[in-house]
């Protein structure tokens, strides 16, 4: 399956080409051509063209300076701690004189790449020193670099939370709410000095039997071995992880797509029409979006099988049953870390109350570290990027992190 994709990728690869090289020859020789209407649509019809692909490499996080007081602070991005299958980058700051909290993002891993969380770090770096889990495509990874599971996964969040030391706040998006909690979990029936002072989960499936949606659907209609026999391939040979057993990020991006096909076919309608009528903010929302949203990355097959079994079709933790490198996972053990969930009304993916059930596992937590926050009119890219997140849904998370800090 992934040999028959990549070469069809290659047969449409020259015909994009060439639209991008109109669009060049556009930008650099001819910048005057799109005062004629029927230029104009003919280039709006090779930009859309160029833009309709899976992209292979990761977007860059493009965050130049941010707001901090009453000043724009210039921000650079710092590889902190690299491992095989993920680095930790650090957005430094050099122009606070005060220092801020660490916070720890973990982006998930589940077909897209960190850049995602694009919104979600800018508005985090006014107030935060900010790190995120930058996960690698699996077709990149040599197979002399071993397996990565579910297991690892967790690790990955505990040697990046002692790497960022005592103190630290950690923030969780969707498919990560499961190990990071685990992972906190862990470090806290270890006494860890480095678990975290804080832990936000935004909707993420702590246990998919409530509100089931039908991504939960779907994950649980059909066998573990079917997953297995249908979904994943083997890396081909141009690449460094060539013949590693992964879920192909072009396959998680289609099942993407379907879920809202007639939405998607109406924005790129609309990106033409922007174009076409000289509109280029307007087409530049889209081709922002896009350009992310189609730039995928391939996981391992051992973390995407054990994601569903464990997560989607067993609820493991919700049902108090994970395990972690051989011993129970207890949310019980978490003490000192506030928790605060985040869930969005119009959520598809997570449904309400699936993030919230975290709050029935760390049934040591005092009240008053526990929060919950529903937010109105969003759905799941809503939580964490666009303006209900930056104005009604980072203040929680501001205030909890310095109340607990």
């Amino acid at each position: 399956m992934y040999a028959a994709f990549q070469a069809f990728s290659d047969l449409m690869e020259p015909s994009r080409r060439i639209a991008r090289k109109v669009l060049e020859l556009r930008d650099n020789v001819w910048p005057d051509a799109d005062r004629n209407d029927w230029v104009r649509r003919f280039h709006a019809l090779a930009e859309g063209y160029a833009l309709a692909g899976v992209i292979s490499a990761r977007p860059p996080f493009g965050i130049k300076v941010v707001p901090v007081g009453n000043q724009m602070v210039p921000v650079r991005e710092e590889l902190a701690l690299s491992l095989p299958f993920a680095n930790l980058v650090h957005f430094a700051k050099d122009s606070v004189d005060t220092p801020q909290p660490a916070m720890l993002v973990v982006a998930p891993l589940s077909g897209h790449y960190a850049t995602l969380l694009r919104n979600t770090v800018e508005v985090l770096l006014r107030d935060h020193d900010v790190y995120i889990t930058d996960w690698h495509d699996a077709r990149g990874v040599p197979l002399s670099d071993g397996a990565f599971g579910f297991e690892d996964y967790t690790d990955y969040i505990m040697a990046f939370l002692r790497h960022l030391g005592p103190h630290s706040h950690l923030l969780a998006v969707c498919q990560p709410c499961v190990p990071a909690l685990a992972a906190v979990a862990v470090m806290a029936g270890e006494r860890d000095p480095c678990q975290p002072r804080t832990m936000t989960l935004m909707g993420g499936p702590i246990d998919v039997r409530e509100a089931p949606t039908v991504v939960n659907e779907l994950a649980g209609e059909r066998s573990l071995g079917w997953f297995e026999g249908n979904l994943i391939s083997r890396v081909p040979a141009r690449y460094a992880g060539a013949g590693r057993r992964v879920y192909p990020g072009f396959l998680q991006l289609t099942a993407f797509m379907s879920m809202n096909m007639g939405r998607h076919m109406e924005q790129f309608r609309r990106f033409y029409q922007a174009l076409a009528d000289g509109r280029s903010h307007d087409a530049a929302k889209i081709r922002d979006f896009y350009g992310e949203y189609f730039a995928v990355l391939d996981l391992t097959a051992e973390f995407y099988l054990e994601t569903i079994d464990r997560v989607f079709q067993r609820a493991l933790l919700a049902r108090g049953e994970l395990v972690h490198r051989g011993k129970p996972v207890d949310c019980g053990a978490i003490r000192q870390t506030a928790l605060l969930t985040v869930e969005g009304e119009r959520d598809d993916i997570c449904g309400v109350g699936q993030t919230a059930a975290a709050h029935l596992l760390c049934t040591s937590l005092r009240p008053h570290l526990k929060r919950h926050h529903l937010q109105p009119g969003v759905g799941h890219y809503g939580v964490f990027s666009g303006s209900k997140w930056e104005n009604q849904i980072y203040p929680q998370v501001r205030n909890l992190v310095l109340a607990m800090s």
